[in-house]
C-alpha cells in the first residue's frame, strides 16, 4: 500500500520516493489512474492485442486520457500496430518516458526497450514480475482515466503478476466464436474468479466477415459463441467485432483503420464496444471523469 503521506498528484517529486518499496511505488502510480482494464484471453491468435489497441485508441478519441501497457513480453506487437519506433527515453530521475501516440494516449512495451526488436526474450517468472513492476512503478504515466493492459494469452506469470499488482483492475476477456477458443476462454474466466479479478465482460472478435460487395455478414468461424458463453458464465457481453482485412493491413503498416476516413462495420463495432465498456464501468463503480473533448 502507498504511504499515508503520499500525494498521488506529485509522485515524481515525492520526497519519500527513494525510501519506497517497489510495491509502494506501484500503488503511488496507480493512485493517479482512475480505471484499469486488463485485456486477456485463454488462447493465442484471437486478436487480443488488436482489441487492446483499438479499445485504447477509441477511448482516446473520445477525449479520455489513456495509457496502453503491453506486457506480452515474448510477443509484443502493439508498437508495430501503432507505427511506433525507437527506444523509450529515461529521465534524469530514472523515469521511463512512454511513447506519445496522441496527446492523450501513452504507450509502453518491452519492444520499445530493446535495441534489437528481433531479440528473443528468455525470462522466467521472477524476472517477468520484476519488469512488469518496473513498467508500473517507473513510467511517467501521470494522471490517466484509463490504463489498458495487454496480457499474453493463457493464465501464466504475466496475468498473475498483474492481478497481484493491480487488484482493482477489471478484465476484458477476448474470444473468437469457435469452440476451441471458447474452451480456453472459460479457463481465463475461472482464473479471474480464483484470483478475485473482476471481469468487465467478454467480447467476441473475428465475428464474421462483412462482404465489401454485398454488405452481408459471412460467418467464417460461426457466430454467437461469445454471447452464449457470456450468458452461461453469467458475464456482461460487450459485443462482437467483425473480421476486416483492412485491420490486418493497417496493423502491418502501423496505421490503425480507426484513424482512416469514412465508416466501416469494424469501426462502428469498435465504437459500440468502447461505449459498452464505459457503460459497464459506470454501472459497477461510478462514472469515469468526463473526457476533455471528442478527438477525431
Amino acid at each position: 500500500m502507498k504511504p499515508k503521506s503520499c500525494d498521488p498528484k506529485s509522485c515524481e517529486t515525492c520526497p519519500g520516493k527513494e525510501k519506497m518499496s517497489k510495491e509502494e511505488a506501484v500503488q503511488c502510480k496507480l493512485a493517479r489512474i482512475k480505471n484499469k482494464l486488463i485485456v486477456m484471453s485463454g488462447k493465442g491468435g484471437v486478436g487480443k492485442s488488436s482489441v487492446a489497441t483499438y479499445l485504447s485508441l477509441s477511448l482516446a478519441r473520445k477525449g479520455f486520457r489513456v495509457g496502453l501497457l503491453d506486457i506480452d513480453l515474448h510477443g509484443p506487437s502493439i508498437p508495430k500496430m501503432l507505427g511506433l519506433h525507437g527506444v523509450l527515453n529515461v529521465t534524469t530521475q530514472q523515469e521511463i518516458v512512454p511513447h506519445q501516440y496522441r496527446p492523450n494516449l501513452k504507450v509502453v512495451s518491452i519492444e520499445s526497450m530493446l535495441e534489437d526488436t528481433d531479440s528473443a526474450v528468455i525470462w522466467r517468472g521472477p524476472l517477468k514480475h520484476g519488469v512488469i513492476t518496473q513498467f508500473l512503478s517507473e513510467c511517467e504515466w501521470g494522471e490517466l482515466d484509463f490504463l489498458v493492459v495487454d496480457c499474453p494469452p493463457g493464465t501464466g506469470d504475466e496475468p498473475l503478476s498483474i492481478a497481484r499488482l493491480i487488484p482493482d483492475a477489471r478484465a476484458i476477456i477476448v474470444t473468437t466464436p469457435q469452440e476451441v477458443a471458447l474452451a480456453d476462454v472459460r479457463k481465463s474466466i475461472n482464473f479471474c474468479r480464483k484470483v478475485s479479478l473482476e471481469i468487465a465482460g467478454l467480447v467476441e472478435n473475428m465475428s464474421g466477415l462483412f462482404c465489401p460487395h454485398c454488405q452481408e455478414l459471412i460467418p467464417i468461424f460461426r457466430t454467437g459463441g461469445g454471447k452464449r458463453t457470456a450468458e452461461q458464465m453469467k458475464l456482461f457481453y460487450l459485443g462482437e467485432l467483425p473480421f476486416d482485412p483492412a485491420v490486418v493491413e493497417g496493423g502491418d503498416q502501423g496505421k490503425p483503420v480507426l484513424e482512416a476516413e469514412g465508416d466501416t462495420p469494424f469501426k462502428k463495432a469498435v465504437e459500440s464496444f468502447a461505449d459498452r465498456v464505459l457503460e459497464r464501468i459506470k454501472e459497477s463503480a461510478g462514472e469515469p471523469s468526463a473526457p476533455v473533448k471528442t478527438i477525431h
